[in-house]
């Protein structure tokens, strides 16, 4: 057989095979119908067997629920029972003590009821008093009038005339003894006055009583060992002259062991290069440049505990509605002396004691503790302000918009203006008991800081003029200046007028040695 040109060969099978072939597919048809049949059973006998577990388990659960339920109402009304019996009891209580309250205010009532019946009795019979009091006044005035018309009729005297003899008989007669009595009564009226005040300003003393330590003019450093001496000399004496230049003070190396001596008359000064010279001790590296950094941070960490001094006295005196400037200038005293007494230590005194003396008399405390804390704020700029402290320290409160009252207190505490309340009385008269009381100052202390203080200003009001530093008890005057402005020559020529203005215009002992120097420096960096 061809079909489009290819040919198809045709098998034919025999006979028996395709019988064979067709009874296997009914077979197999026969089978497959048959298990299809069986599987269909066998699920069906599965999923009603799942059914019958699964109802089996929700039955089981609703039962654990309704037990559970039963469980739950239980326990809900056993903490119900006892709430109600908590309620029960508080309510008891409570209605327990509203009864007494009750019954103690119904006493009380009672009490004042009764009180209130005797007042109102009281209040009768002293009208009763009074009325018949203004009747007998009467009864004396008609009586008295009758008496003087009788003795003008008597005596040919009006009642004018009648007393003025009568004072004048009277003054006669007891003349002498009513001025014995006067001048009686004035002395003992000023014994009693000055008593009184005698016992006020003990009794303000004695509630304050603090320590009082001298300042001194020196610093002592304590060493680990003496071999440091060397190095804190250093080479030719450049380190010692590096620390003496940038601070102001002298620096005393001599045999004492293991100490040095730092001296300037300027406490922050004697601070700054103390807490320099432990820092490069600490350090170890004890070199000019070294030298430098140790004294710039010293100087912010004086700065700092001059903040701490300030914030302290303020903390100490409870008066917290200052400017942080004013606090500031109140640390500065710290590092300040008057007649080598401290006056941070002596403004809280007399803040102390002016509080306690306003609290006897009874004036306004406040105002007194205040300006005892301020009346020597100008010493905080007195080396820098022309003008007394009191009247640099007035202008430092005006600026600062202080209390008014403040400012007439605390101005009058040396006596330079009037006395405008009774505060600054009492502010002026703390201050000399501060001052005043025995080992408090010393005049002779003042007088030499006064003297070195008025050396540095010499030197320093000449132009190129960068510091001056009095050293060696006032017997020498470093001046350094600026070398771009001051040559070789001018220096000389500038110290010989220095040394001859000291001579004018200050008095001192024996003589004072000025030592001009000129240094400059010039620094370059290898790149």
């Amino acid at each position: 057989m061809r079909e489009s040109g290819r040919e198809l060969a045709v098998v034919k099978l025999p006979d028996f095979l395709n019988m064979e072939y067709v009874i296997l597919l009914l077979t197999g048809s026969v089978c497959l119908i048959i298990g299809a049949g069986l599987g269909y059973l066998a699920r069906q006998s599965i999923a009603k067997r799942d059914h019958r577990a699964l109802e089996t388990k929700v039955q089981k659960r609703i039962d654990y629920a309704k037990k559970r339920s039963k469980e739950i109402v239980v326990e809900a009304k056993k903490k119900y029972a006892e709430m109600i019996e908590t309620a029960r009891k508080e309510t008891e209580e409570k209605n327990e003590e509203l009864f007494k309250r009750e019954k103690f205010l119904l006493k009380r009532e009672n009490t004042l009821d009764q009180k209130f019946s005797e007042y109102e009795k009281k209040e009768k019979v002293f009208n009763q008093k009074v009325k018949r009091l203004k009747e007998i006044k009467e009864e004396i005035d008609e009586m008295k009038t009758k008496a003087e018309e009788e003795l003008v009729q008597i005596a040919g005297l009006s009642k004018e005339e009648a007393k003025e003899e009568l004072y004048k008989a009277l003054e006669r007669e007891y003349e002498t003894d009513v001025l014995e009595k006067i001048n009686k009564l004035e002395k003992e009226g000023e014994e009693r006055y000055l008593n009184r005040a005698k016992e006020i300003l003990s009794s303000v003393i004695q509630k304050y009583s603090a320590s009082q330590v001298q300042d001194l003019t020196t610093t002592n450093v304590a060493l680990p060992d003496d071999d440091i001496k060397g190095r804190i000399i250093g080479k030719e004496g450049r380190n010692i002259k590096t620390l003496e230049k940038l601070t102001g003070v002298e620096v005393v190396v001599d045999d004492t062991p293991g100490v040095v001596i730092i001296s300037s008359f300027d406490p922050v000064r004697r601070q700054i290069a103390k807490t320099a010279l432990e820092r490069l001790i600490f350090d170890g590296r004890i070199q000019p440049a070294k030298i430098e950094e140790m004294v710039e941070k010293a100087e912010e960490e004086v700065a700092e505990q001059i903040k701490k001094a300030g914030e302290g006295a303020v903390y100490e005196t409870g008066i917290i509605d200052l400017d942080p400037k004013i606090v500031s200038l109140l640390g500065r005293l710290h590092f300040r002396s008057s007649y080598g007494q401290n006056v941070l230590s002596h403004s809280l005194e007399v803040s102390f004691l002016a509080e306690a003396l306003a609290d006897e008399i009874g004036v306004n405390s406040s105002v007194c503790k205040k300006a005892g804390l301020l009346h020597d704020i100008g010493k905080a700029l007195d080396h820098q302000v022309e003008g007394s402290h009191v009247d640099i320290g007035m202008r430092v409160l005006q600026k600062f918009e202080v209390e008014e009252s403040v400012i007439e207190a605390m101005k009058s505490h040396h006596e330079e203006y009037p006395y405008e309340s009774i505060e600054s009385v009492i502010v002026q008269t703390a201050d000399a008991i501060s001052g005043g009381r025995p080992g408090a100052r010393k005049d002779t202390l003042e007088n030499y800081l006064k003297r070195l203080g008025e050396l540095e200003e010499v030197a320093n009001s000449f132009s190129g003029v960068e510091k001056a530093y009095a050293i060696q008890a006032g017997r020498e005057i470093r001046v350094f200046v600026t070398p771009d402005e001051i040559n070789d020559l001018e220096a000389k020529k500038m110290a010989r007028q220095i040394a001859t203005r000291i001579q004018e215009e200050l008095r001192y002992p024996g003589e004072i040695k000025v030592t001009l120097i000129r240094e400059k420096r010039i620094v370059d960096y290898a790149k």
